[in-house]
């Protein structure tokens, strides 16, 4: 597909920024620097940074653990839950390379909670144990902001590609039926999200998923039976709408894995619904670009997070 030029580019970025909220301005992102090389997942995959503050379990399997990094200073610091993509797969990265985003925010002042979980080729994952997961990460971050300077009344749920869709699910999980294994038992609620490159709409995008990831709907929303005719009721984000959420989508100009018109569509159907959503596109950025703090693109990314946290 042919490149726009840079005025064309201007123009996309001005239109997607159209509506959100001031703290996202249209011209400081058509005048964003365009990376000379889009990042390929294998500089994705060497993508890291600096230890965490402290780790914490929240079950018995290897995957169920978090990691929260703390700037320096006394806080209460403001909260980004970091959830890694990587098509539900160990074999595309996980935890470490959400590091170098944990570092970034850390130095502007912004805690994060880093959050691993079981995927659809280990023991409990997929339908409904990733999830399950999610819940179980957010719980545990509720428990310990007691015992550590954390401000959960600013909080913004950052995912990447698979993690995209986990934390826009997370946005409508009190919206699951309380008949359903996914329903949480815990409080908090999440009501900022940032999804970068997300694949959040398992029903609407299901090929997509399939041809960018190789994963199936069974594998990601379970198999349908008398009791759960509808594998989509409890795992879709886009079936959680409304949720009193704000999202922005923030999608790279040459994402193969989630074009810009997944974003611009989640975007449309979450505003069609009563929810604030708006998408973001970076332009020149690949599917990488979109969550490494060294690229050209993060001071956009970043922008999002920050304005969320407002």
């Amino acid at each position: 597909m042919p490149r726009p030029t840079a005025s064309a580019r201007a123009l996309l970025l001005s239109a997607c920024l159209a509506g959100a909220a001031p703290a996202i301005a249209a011209d400081s992102a058509a005048g964003a620097p365009v990376p000379a090389v889009p990042m390929k997942l294998a500089g994705y995959m060497a993508l890291s940074g600096p230890a965490p503050s402290v780790t914490f379990a929240y079950g018995s399997a290897p995957s169920q653990y978090a990691e929260l990094f703390l700037p320096p200073g006394k806080g209460p610091f403001p909260v980004a839950v970091l959830v890694h993509g990587g098509c539900w797969t160990k074999e595309f990265g996980g935890i470490t390379q959400l590091r170098n985003i944990a570092g970034a925010l850390a130095a502007r002042g912004i805690a994060s909670w880093n959050v691993e979980y079981r995927r659809v080729d280990e023991a409990g994952g997929g339908y409904p144990g990733t999830y399950q997961d999610m819940n179980a990460a957010l719980d545990t971050l509720a428990a310990q902001a007691g015992r550590y300077p954390l401000d959960l009344e600013r909080l913004v749920a950052v995912g990447h590609s698979a993690g995209g869709q986990l934390v826009q699910w997370m946005a409508g999980r009190f919206r699951v039926p309380a008949t359903s294994p996914l329903h949480p038992a815990g409080t908090l609620q999440v009501r900022r999200v940032v999804s970068l490159g997300g694949l959040a709409d398992l029903r609407r995008e299901a090929a997509l998923i399939e041809s960018s990831c190789e994963r199936t709907t069974a594998q990601l929303a379970g198999n349908p039976s008398a009791t759960r005719p509808d594998v989509f009721s409890d795992t879709n984000a886009a079936e959680l709408l409304p949720n009193g959420s704000r999202t922005i989508l923030v999608t790279g100009e040459l994402d193969k894995v989630s074009p810009p018109r997944v974003a611009h569509a989640y975007a449309q159907r979450a505003r069609a619904a009563g929810d604030a959503a708006e998408a973001v596109i970076l332009p020149g950025a690949s599917h990488y670009d979109e969550v490494a703090a060294s690229s050209a693109s993060w001071p956009l990314v970043l922008q999002a997070i920050e304005s969320s946290l407002k």
